[in-house]
C-alpha cells in the first residue's frame, strides 16, 4: 500500500472520531452507558464511508519464465518419397520432439507444409507444390514478437512463390534447415520450362521457347526432340558446360490441324544421368480455325476495293473474296461480313439473305450510290440526298467509345467524296469520324456504327479510301494504323452474338491436377448474376470409363467446380443450369506433370545460405544430434522471465455497504429508544 492512501486513512479515522465525538459527546447530554456505543456505531459508518471514498488498495508481483519457442517445419511435400529422405524427416522429427532437454527448455511447435502452411505434424508426403517461402512468412507473422527458433526439415527444393533465399530481409527468425535426401551432385540435363502459346491459329506458326540447363563437371552434347501427337517435328542439338550450364532454344511449328495438339518434348538422356524424369516435359496447344471470311460485293471497279482487300488481308485470319451482287446463294454461304460497296437495285437479294443470316455488314456510300433503292431497302439509315457532290474531311470524335482509337490521327488525309444531305440513323449507334465540308463542321456522321439488332453494320458516307491508305503510307512507310483501322472495324462487325446469360470458362489444357477448374456464369434477363441457380457438372473420360456429376458452388461473380482429384487423361465435360434450357460442353486435358519430381538432388548449398543469413546453420540428418545440443545449450535460447503485478482493492465495497447499514441501523434505534431525534 502506498504511503498517500495510508496517510489518507489515518486522516479519515481521526475526522470520523471527531465527528461522533462531536456529535454525542458535546451537542446530547446522555449517560455514558448510551454515549459510547453511539459514538462507536458514528465513528464505524463514517469510516467506513470514507474508506469507500479513498478505495485503498495493494499490489503485489508475481514472476513468471517463459520459455522460448522451438518450431519444427516439415517438408511434406511429393519428391521426399524418393530414396531415404523421407525416413530421414521422420526420424529427425522424432528426435527433435522427443528429446527431454529440448522438452524442458523450449515449447516444441510442429508444422508441416507443401503449397501452404499447415499446423500438423501428420505427414503424408503427397502435396504436388513446395512453396517454403510462404510457410516461413507465416510463421515470422506468428512467433515475430517472441524468442523462436525455426528447425527446417527439407530438401531445399521448392517449385511454388517466390524464393526463399532472397526473403531473409524480412525474415526476422533464425532457420536451423536439415538438408535431407541424397548430397551427392549427380550429372543432370534437365527442361526447365516450356513457354508456348495456349492456342494457335490453323495454318499459322506458333513458337516454342525451350529453357535447357545442365549441371556437372563435362562439356555435353545432347538431343532435343520435338514431336506432336506422336509424330516427330523437329530436332535442336545442344551443347552445354560448366561454363555455359543453360540455354534457351527457340522454335517454330506449324499448327496443321484443328484441336488440341500434344506436343512433348524429350532430351536423350546422359549416360549416367540419374533423373531423367526432368527430360521431358509435355504440353498441348489448341489450333482452332477463326478466320473471318470477309466478302467484297460491289457492281463497280474501283480502286477502293484493292485497297480495302489488302488492308483486310494484312492479318492472315481474314480472308476477302470478290462477288458480284447478282451471285448465286450458295457462294454467299460460310460469309461472315458484307462490304457492301454503294449498293443498287442488284442488291436486292443479297440483303434478304444477310437479314436472315444476320451477318454483319459495312456499307460504302459515294456519289455513284442508289439512294433511292438503298433507304427502302434497310432500316438503319436514310439520307436524303440533293445530288450535290462534296469533299468530306475527317473529323476524328473523341468520344467514340466502342474501341481504343487513342492512335487515330487524319489531321492532314485527304478529302473522301459524297453527296450533300440530311443523314438519320434509326439504330442505336456511336460515331467515330464526323463531317467537315469547306471549313464547316456540318454535324454529321462521316463513319458511324450500329448494333441496334442481332447484327452490326457500319457506314460509311464517301468514296476514295485509297488515298487514305496512301497517305498512312507517306506519313509513317507502312500502311499500319489504315490496316489496324479497319481491322478493329471487322473484329467490331464479326462479334454478331448478343449478351449471353450463360458462360462457361476453363482451359483446354491443365499442366497437371491442381489448376483443374471450371468455371461458370448464369445471369437473369436482367443481366444480373443469379445467385439461387443450381448448376450441375458432368464430367466424363474419353471410353466413359469414369463419370461423374457434380454441383458447382456460388464462388463470388461465378461457379466453380474443383476437378483437382482426376487423374491425368482426356474428359469431355456438360454444365447445365437445373430447371432452365441453358447447358454448355466442351473437352479439356489433364498432363501428366508432377513438379516435384523434376528436383531430387538436395539442395544442400541453397539452404546453408539461407541459414547464414537468417542466423541459423545448415546441419544434415546424421547431424541431427549436433543439432539438439546446440538448441539445448545455445545462451540465445535462454527462458525469459516476466513479471506481472497484481494490483487488488483492500476492501470489498458490498461488505463495506453492510457494515453502514447495520451500524446506522443500531445508532437509529438507539436514539429511537432514548427519544433523541
Amino acid at each position: 500500500m502506498q504511503t498517500g492512501t495510508l496517510v489518507l486513512i489515518i486522516l479519515a479515522g481521526l475526522v470520523a472520531l471527531f465527528l461522533a465525538l462531536f456529535q454525542y459527546r458535546y451537542r446530547f447530554a446522555l449517560s455514558r452507558i448510551w454515549a459510547i456505543p453511539l459514538i462507536f456505531l458514528r465513528f464505524i459508518a463514517l469510516m467506513m464511508l470514507f474508506l469507500l471514498l479513498i478505495n485503498p488498495r495493494v499490489s503485489k508481483e508475481s514472476y513468471t519464465l517463459e520459455p522460448p519457442n522451438l518450431v519444427v517445419l516439415s517438408d511434406n511435400s511429393s519428391s521426399l518419397q524418393e530414396g531415404n529422405a523421407a525416413a530421414q524427416l521422420e526420424e529427425s522429427l522424432r528426435q527433435i520432439k522427443n528429446h527431454p532437454a529440448l522438452k524442458e527448455r523450449f515449447r516444441v511447435y510442429s508444422y508441416s507444409f507443401g503449397s501452404a502452411l499447415n499446423r500438423s505434424d501428420s505427414l503424408s508426403f503427397n502435396e504436388k507444390a513446395t512453396n517454403t517461402s510462404e510457410a516461413l512468412a507465416s510463421l515470422n507473422e506468428i512467433y515475430s514478437q517472441t524468442n523462436t527458433a525455426i528447425v527446417l526439415l527439407s530438401d531445399g527444393n521448392q517449385t511454388l512463390g517466390r524464393d526463399y533465399e532472397y526473403m531473409s530481409a524480412g525474415q526476422g527468425l533464425p532457420v536451423y534447415p536439415v538438408a535431407l535426401g541424397d548430397s551427392t551432385r549427380y550429372e543432370d540435363l534437365r527442361i526447365d520450362q516450356v513457354i508456348s502459346n495456349t492456342y494457335a491459329f490453323l495454318n499459322n506458326q506458333f513458337p516454342l521457347e525451350t529453357y535447357i540447363s545442365y549441371e556437372g563437371p563435362s562439356t555435353i552434347r545432347a538431343l532435343l526432340t520435338i514431336t506432336v501427337d506422336g509424330a516427330r517435328v523437329a530436332q535442336q542439338r545442344v551443347q552445354l558446360s560448366p561454363q555455359q550450364r543453360s540455354t534457351t532454344l527457340h522454335t517454330l511449328l506449324k499448327a496443321s490441324e484443328v484441336g488440341t495438339r500434344k506436343i512433348e518434348l524429350a532430351l536423350a538422356p546422359l549416360e549416367n544421368e540419374r533423373n531423367t524424369s526432368n527430360n521431358r516435359r509435355t504440353l498441348a496447344v489448341e489450333v482452332v480455325d477463326e478466320q473471318t471470311t470477309v466478302a467484297m460485293v460491289s457492281e463497280l471497279r474501283h480502286p477502293d476495293l484493292g485497297a480495302l482487300e489488302k488492308a483486310i488481308e494484312s492479318n492472315e485470319q481474314r480472308r476477302v473474296i470478290t462477288l458480284s451482287p447478282d451471285a448465286p446463294a450458295a457462294a454467299w454461304a460460310g460469309v461472315d461480313i458484307f462490304f457492301l460497296y454503294q449498293p443498287g437495285s442488284s442488291f436486292s437479294r443479297l440483303y434478304s439473305y444477310i437479314e436472315r443470316a444476320g451477318a454483319g455488314t459495312f456499307t460504302i456510300t459515294g456519289p455513284k450510290t442508289h439512294w433511292s433503292y438503298l433507304n427502302a431497302a434497310q432500316k438503319s439509315f436514310q439520307k436524303e440526298t440533293s445530288g450535290q457532290v462534296e469533299e468530306i474531311l475527317p473529323i476524328v470524335n473523341p468520344a467514340f467509345a466502342l474501341f481504343d482509337i487513342s492512335g487515330l490521327d487524319l489531321q492532314d488525309y485527304p478529302p473522301l467524296e459524297g453527296e450533300l444531305g440530311d443523314i438519320l440513323i434509326t439504330q442505336p449507334h456511336e460515331v467515330l469520324l464526323e463531317q467537315r465540308i469547306r471549313g464547316v463542321d456540318m454535324d454529321e456522321p462521316l463513319l458511324a456504327l450500329m448494333s441496334g439488332g442481332a447484327r452490326k453494320e457500319a457506314v460509311l458516307f464517301g468514296e476514295n479510301l485509297w488515298k487514305w491508305r496512301m497517305q498512312c503510307y507517306r506519313n509513317t512507310g507502312n500502311f499500319e494504323n489504315f490496316d489496324a483501322l479497319i481491322g478493329k472495324i471487322i473484329l467490331y462487325l464479326s462479334n454478331t452474338g448478343a449478351n449471353q446469360r450463360f458462360t462457361i470458362d476453363y482451359n483446354p489444357v491443365y499442366q497437371g491436377t491442381e489448376q483443374a477448374r471450371i468455371r461458370a456464369a448464369f445471369f437473369d434477363e436482367t443481366f444480373e448474376l443469379e445467385t439461387n441457380a443450381s448448376l450441375l457438372l458432368n464430367v466424363n473420360n474419353k471410353d466413359n470409363a469414369l463419370a461423374r456429376e457434380v454441383p458447382m458452388l456460388l464462388k463470388g461473380p461465378y461457379f466453380e467446380s474443383d476437378l483437382s482429384d482426376l487423374p491425368p487423361g482426356d474428359y469431355t465435360f456438360t454444365v447445365r443450369v437445373e430447371g432452365e434450357n441453358f447447358s454448355g460442353s466442351g473437352s479439356f486435358n489433364i498432363l501428366d506433370f508432377d513438379v516435384e519430381k523434376q528436383l531430387l538432388a538436395t539442395n544442400y548449398r541453397k539452404l546453408g545460405r539461407f541459414a547464414d543469413k537468417t542466423g541459423g546453420a545448415l546441419y544434415f540428418p546424421s547431424e541431427t544430434d549436433q543439432l539438439i545440443q546446440d538448441l539445448a545449450t545455445s545462451d540465445r535460447y535462454l527462458p525469459l522471465q516476466k513479471s506481472k503485478q497484481i494490483v487488488v482493492s483492500l476492501i470489498d465495497y458490498q461488505w463495506l455497504l453492510v457494515i453502514i447499514a447495520t451500524a446506522l441501523a443500531g445508532e437509529w434505534f438507539i436514539r429511537k429508544y432514548n427519544g433523541l431525534n
